[in-house]
């Protein structure tokens, strides 16, 4: 059994790496992946052997829960759980940062009063006997408070550190304002004992104070922009419609949406939301599919045609029939979709994730080792007491700074908005890996009929050969008789036809030639529509017009060559702008097909692609895809997701186009909605641009761990005498954790070229 779970009590990247080694050792799961940015589970498991409530009791000592879903519920029901989960999170956070700034503030300001009138250059009155008693007891009460009612998740951090040994962010903050707050609490206890020994009028209540703060305030900054980064699946959320109209027993009903029934008959009336998915039986409208295409324009629905839950009716009423309920939406398996893909992860990721595994750790080895360092070297350097501060100073300073949130959400932050932004243009992702795949790719291959072309025939050219008759009369003799055929080229020539608003004439004699063509009597006058003989291929018009892979009809009027009709399946609007876009990105074009050379060569020309494969069977499609990667090359294969299969497959990645509500997610890494080609150009940019969002992110998270710890362990104290600051350390920290999250929300407005 598979199933995605939300997790209540992460902090960092750590902690997904606890819950995940944690699960993999209980019975029956086969695979765990848990991704911070979005706090969720994705766990394969046998359901004979254990259950979502054993798991959850698993991690719950470690201080983590699921928040289960309610699958006989919609999944706006799930999402708005989750959400409420998130907003008390967010105003738990934000109550205690407006407590723990308003304290810092203080501490910061006894400080900086302290500094300024002991300096020689007095610039304040120097405190008096009584303020510095008062403030000598003030200082260990906000102290106290600070860290035994706001810094309390760290405590706990602490305790199951010992406990179970399980060491995550909460773990570093808590032992080093922990540590901070017990010597300073030592030395205010036995102050005229250790007086010989230590310094006693230097201690750490402010630091305790400022860091559990300043790293509360980054924590709140954190939790409300990542909250941001979700903003694309609230939007699609926010598409479900809440009620609708059902006609039982002769009556209209409006109930909630989450009782409708597979079979119910639903009234849809001007400007409401389709409640679910489904079919309309009596009435027809115009549509806005605007969530589903990302296009505008309304689309015209008759009786019989399939609308979408969630799109919007804009004029008529009509009644519809439910065929998909729930989960079972388009839109619901959309939401699911995206979902997934947020939640997964890029290869890219890997490093970071074995690094954030064993981080915590190798921090509180190096701490200690800082601090006993300090005290090797610097008691005969500087004298204990000095030692012990700046040792102290250090050993807080690395275990604030050294945490490992920036490295844990500099991937799935920016996978989250880049997945959302490719859904709220009609691009799905099916996963992270889908993602980087197409953000290397050089080549991509298309399929001909259906992605590149129409894949049905339309009528190209209409040429008269006699002066008395012009092109009109001519296709309306061909239409006349082509309309009794059930031929697909005589449909098209009849679909010609009604589009230029010709007044077909009635036939009579019809007769369909056998592989030939067909005839009848217009007004007394033997009409035929044929395939050209072998003579007639030898026309100047045919010849040309079949070179460049068109099919040609020959239409006579007793047995008298009236003139020419033309077919082709022509291209799909927007292929010539797509190929443009892709070559301006540098990447080469080729077009893989069954249909003969010569037709393909025309169509690829017409829309500007590089290479052509033609006259290739199905089953040997994959083998040219493959032969295309041996030369080097990194390819994404557009197809329509059906007899493309093997080839999507074989390619790197594998785009499939989809109609109608044929949404193909199963089929493809990526999935077009609409098939609309023009997206293709979309999902390629907007690959890259989140790939590039996600290398800055890491580079900087490394930076600033790589750069942060030595700092904060008094790197620069031999040569300068700087010792960092655990109070500037955790602002570094935090800053660090919001820079990233920030730098991905870049990709929300990012133009894609």
């Amino acid at each position: 059994m598979k199933i995605n779970l939300a997790i209540k009590g992460m902090h960092c990247a750590s902690c997904a790496s606890i819950i995940e080694k944690t699960l993999k050792k209980d019975m029956g799961v086969k695979s765990v992946s848990v991704n911070f940015g979005t706090e969720k589970a994705k766990i394969d498991f046998d359901d004979t052997q254990t259950s979502v409530s054993k798991l959850s009791e698993s991690i719950k000592p470690l201080g983590y829960e699921f928040i289960e879903e309610d699958h006989m519920k919609n999944i706006d029901h799930d999402m708005s759980k989750m959400d409420n989960e998130n907003k008390s999170e967010v105003e738990s956070l934000k109550k205690n940062v407006i407590i723990g700034l308003s304290l810092a503030f203080v501490s910061v300001a006894i400080m900086v009063w302290d500094v300024l009138s002991g300096s020689s250059v007095r610039l304040v009155p120097e405190m008096s006997s009584i303020t510095k008693t008062f403030l000598h007891h003030l200082l260990p009460i906000m102290a106290t408070y600070m860290l035994f009612v706001i810094g309390m998740p760290y405590l706990k951090g602490v305790w199951r550190f010992v406990r179970f040994g399980k060491a995550n962010m909460d773990t570093l903050i808590g032992i080093g304002t922990g540590v901070a707050f017990l010597y300073s609490f030592i030395i205010t206890a036995f102050e005229n004992l250790l007086r010989p020994y230590v310094n006693v009028d230097f201690t750490y209540y402010d630091v305790t104070i400022v860091v559990i703060s300043l790293i509360t305030f980054g924590k709140y900054l954190e939790a409300s922009s990542k909250a941001k980064t979700g903003e694309a699946i609230k939007k699609l959320m926010h598409l479900q419609a809440k009620i609708a109209i059902v006609v039982r027993d002769g009556k209209e009903i409006e109930i909630p949406v989450d009782q409708v029934v597979i079979g119910d008959i639903l009234r849809v009336k001007p400007g409401m939301k389709i409640a679910v998915d489904g079919e309309i039986t009596d009435g027809a409208s115009s549509i806005d599919e605007s969530m589903i295409t990302g296009e505008s324009i309304p689309v015209d629905k008759k009786t019989g045609d399939l609308v979408i839950g969630g799109t919007i009716n804009k004029q008529g009423s009509f009644l519809m029939k439910a065929t998909q309920v729930g989960r079972e939406t388009m839109l619901a398996k959309i939401i699911s979709m995206v979902e997934d893909a947020q939640g997964s992860k890029a290869p890219i990721q890997a490093l970071a994730d074995k690094i954030s595994s064993v981080f915590v750790p190798i921090v509180l080895v190096i701490s200690v080792i800082v601090l006993l360092t300090w005290l090797f070297f610097g008691i005969p350097a500087l004298g204990f007491s000095s030692a012990l501060s700046y040792g102290l100073t250090a050993f807080v300073g690395v275990l604030v700074i050294a945490c490992p949130c920036a490295l844990g959400l500099a991937t799935p932050t920016a996978i989250i908005v880049g997945v959302g932004k490719g859904a709220e243009r009609g691009v799905l992702i099916k996963d992270a890996e889908s993602l980087q795949k197409l953000s290397e790719v050089d080549t991509v291959v298309f399929d001909k009929t259906g992605t590149i072309t129409k894949g049905q025939p339309s009528v190209t050219d209409v040429i008269s050969f006699d002066e008395k008759i012009n092109n009109i009369e001519l296709l309306r003799y061909a239409a006349s008789i082509e309309v009794l055929s059930e031929h697909p080229l005589a449909q098209a020539i009849v679909n010609k036809a009604e589009s230029d608003k010709i007044q077909l004439e009635k036939v009579i004699d019809f007769k369909a030639l056998e592989g030939v063509g067909v005839s009848g009597k217009i007004s007394n006058q033997s009409i035929s529509v044929t395939k050209p003989d072998a003579n007639e291929k030898n026309n100047q018009h045919v010849n040309t017009l079949e070179q460049e892979g068109k099919t040609v009809v020959i239409v006579k009027k007793n047995e008298v060559i009236l003139g020419i009709v033309a077919l082709s399946d022509t291209i799909k609007d927007g292929v010539t702008e797509t190929i443009k876009r892709l070559h301006a990105q540098k990447i080469k074009t080729v077009m893989l097909t069954g249909d003969n050379t010569r037709a393909a060569v025309f169509i690829a020309h017409e829309a500007g692609i590089d290479e052509v494969i033609a006259e290739v069977l199905p089953q040997d499609k994959a083998a040219k895809i493959k032969s295309l990667q041996a030369q080097g090359a990194k390819v994404a294969m557009v197809g329509d997701g059906v007899n493309d299969a093997p080839a999507l497959v074989q390619a790197d990645v594998g785009i499939a186009m989809a109609t109608g509500t044929d949404v193909a997610i199963e089929s493809a890494g990526i999935t077009l909605l609409q098939g609309d080609i023009r997206k293709l150009a979309d999902a390629l940019s907007l690959a890259k641009a989140t790939m590039r969002t996600v290398k800055q992110n890491l580079f900087w998270a490394f930076v600033y761990n790589v750069v942060g710890i030595p700092l904060a362990a008094g790197a620069l104290y031999p040569v300068w005498g700087i010792l960092l600051s655990p109070v500037f350390a955790g602002v570094a920290m935090a800053g660090s954790s919001v820079s990233v999250v920030s730098n991905s929300l870049r990709l929300k407005v990012k133009k894609l070229k």
